[in-house]
């Protein structure tokens, strides 16, 4: 009998210490949603962070900063380029008059559209109304500027500590597997860091090719919908039909032409970043087929809200390679290791 309770007590102590851990971390989500996008910036960092100290002997800490320097001046180049046109754009598309103007002199689709759009501005609060609203605008934009920071700063101490935390995973194993977790963590690092570099290089193409091609058919708004369309690259599946759908949109309330070429250039910017840019930026950076792509999304959406989005493609590959290494057995340090830019396995032998 003592024997009997004594295993129901440790049983029932696993139990709720296993629920109470699963409540913790589902109070923690987003701290551990930010800990994982640091995890992922530093993958993307570390290849560079280490070569510079390899070869040219940069201490790391300046190699991060490098890194830093270089996202505040291309953030900025795009903010002096972008923010002021697009400030017009908006202020010529939400001019009443000029709108009221056009919904009078147009039919069809277009009258339609523009209608709806001067009924809805009729619809915003002016004034004393829209202190609330803006006052919660703010502490979302302080909370978000707030997590960005935690980010990088936390980005910026996993270069230093990755490698240690690492040895300590592998000292709870027994000794024969500590190669395989060690080469396990090394490659889902490689890829984490190879799917980041891929998807900043795809944003900078789509924005481009998609705003030129805007500017040239005459669609309106053209620099705000083409960076629009480069920016929700980062959400698989479901942001390039977003930004397909507002190019036509927006196309039809010129002509039905515009709309149409619209249409046809996203389609074909589409077609060709993944039959030739992706195989060739982004490569099998995670090894995932479409299919679980578009399940691991709807998911991780599902599961912990529309923010976890953007880390449901790496969430996916992690898991991916726990599978090919727990059950499949495969060696992680005989798979092929993701190049995008730069051969990051190198700089990571190097380390």
């Amino acid at each position: 009998m003592k024997t009997t309770a004594k295993h129901a007590f440790v049983a029932a102590a696993i139990f709720i210490g296993v629920v109470a851990l699963a409540l913790a971390l589902w109070k923690l989500r987003v701290l551990i949603a930010l800990l994982f996008l640091a995890f992922i910036v530093a993958a993307a960092m570390r290849p560079t962070v280490e070569t510079l100290w390899s070869r040219y002997r940069i201490p790391r800490g300046i190699g991060i900063l490098v890194h830093y320097a270089a996202l505040a001046a291309l953030l900025g180049l795009l903010l002096w380029l972008v923010v002021p046109r697009a400030i017009d754009q908006i202020q010529h598309a939400t001019n009443a008059d000029r709108l009221e103007s056009q919904a009078r002199e147009t039919s069809g689709v277009k009258h339609e559209v523009l209608v709806g759009l001067q009924d809805r501005l009729e619809d915003i609060p002016a004034g004393g109304e829209l202190v609330d609203p803006a006052l919660e605008l703010t502490l979302t934009a302080f909370e978000v500027a707030i997590g960005f920071f935690f980010v990088l700063a936390a980005g910026a101490y996993w270069i230093f500590e990755r490698d240690r935390a690492v040895d300590l995973v592998a000292s709870l194993v027994p000794r024969p597997r500590r190669r395989v977790v060690r080469d396990t963590w090394k490659l889902i690092d490689l890829k984490l860091g190879a799917y980041v570099r891929g998807q900043a290089l795809l944003i900078l193409l789509v924005a481009t090719a998609l705003s030129t091609i805007f500017w040239a058919i005459g669609l309106p708004f053209w620099l705000l919908i083409g960076t629009f369309a480069g920016v929700v690259e980062i959400v698989p599946v479901v942001g390039p039909l977003a930004a397909g759908g507002l190019a036509v949109g927006v196309g039809l309330t010129e002509s039905v032409a515009i709309g149409l070429v619209a249409g046809i250039a996203v389609l074909v910017v589409r077609l060709l970043e993944d039959y030739l840019v992706i195989p060739r930026v982004l490569g099998e950076a995670v090894g995932l087929s479409p299919l679980l792509v578009l399940t691991s999304v709807a998911g991780v959406a599902l599961l912990f809200g529309e923010f976890a989005v953007l880390v449901a493609i790496p969430i996916a590959a992690v898991l991916a390679t726990l599978v090919d290494v727990i059950v499949l057995d495969k060696d992680p340090a005989k798979e092929e290791v993701p190049t995008v830019i730069f051969a990051a396995k190198d700089a990571e032998s190097a380390s």
